[in-house]
C-alpha cells in the first residue's frame, strides 16, 4: 500500500511522491479510512463488545481498548504487531475465526476510538508491513 506525500518546489509547485507504506511512518499519518473504521465498528460490535464492552472500556479480564489502557500498552508498539496479538487471540472463543479484511477493520476502528486521524485508504491487513507502522511519532 501506498500513502501520498507532497513536496513543495520553489515556486509554489506542489509535486505528489508516492511513499510505500511503512516506511517512516505512524498511525499518526491516516493509515486507515473513516469508511473502513466504520465497518470495524460493526464487526467489533458483533464480535468484542461482549467482552471488551461498547464503550471499548473492558471489563474483567478483557482489557480495556482505549485511552490509557491502549496508549500505554502500544506506546512503543507497532500496528503489525497489534493486528496479530488480534488476529492470534480474538475472539477468545474462536481465535482467528474472521477475515483478513474483518481483523483490519476492527484495528481500524480501535485507532478512530483512540483518536488517530483517517486517511483516504483502507488499512491493509498485512502484519509484516504494518510492522513498519509505528505508535510513536
Amino acid at each position: 500500500m501506498w500513502k501520498s506525500a507532497a513536496l513543495v518546489l520553489g515556486a509554489g509547485v506542489i509535486v505528489a511522491v508516492a511513499v510505500p507504506l511503512g516506511q517512516g511512518q505512524t498511525v499518526w499519518d491516516g493509515v486507515y479510512s473513516e469508511a473502513q473504521a466504520a465497518r470495524g465498528k460493526t464487526a467489533y460490535e458483533a464480535q468484542c463488545a461482549f467482552c471488551h464492552q461498547s464503550d471499548l472500556r473492558g471489563q474483567g479480564f478483557a482489557p480495556g481498548l482505549i485511552e490509557d489502557t491502549f496508549t500505554s500498552r502500544w506506546q512503543d508498539g507497532n500496528l503489525g504487531d497489534l493486528l496479530t496479538i488480534v488476529k492470534a487471540t480474538m475472539p477468545q472463543d474462536k481465535p482467528t475465526s474472521l477475515t483478513d479484511d474483518e481483523y483490519g477493520a476492527i484495528v481500524a476502528y480501535l485507532l478512530q476510538a483512540n483518536r488517530y486521524p483517517a486517511g483516504q485508504q483502507d488499512l491493509r491487513a498485512d502484519p509484516a508491513a504494518l510492522k513498519q507502522v509505528l505508535f510513536k511519532r
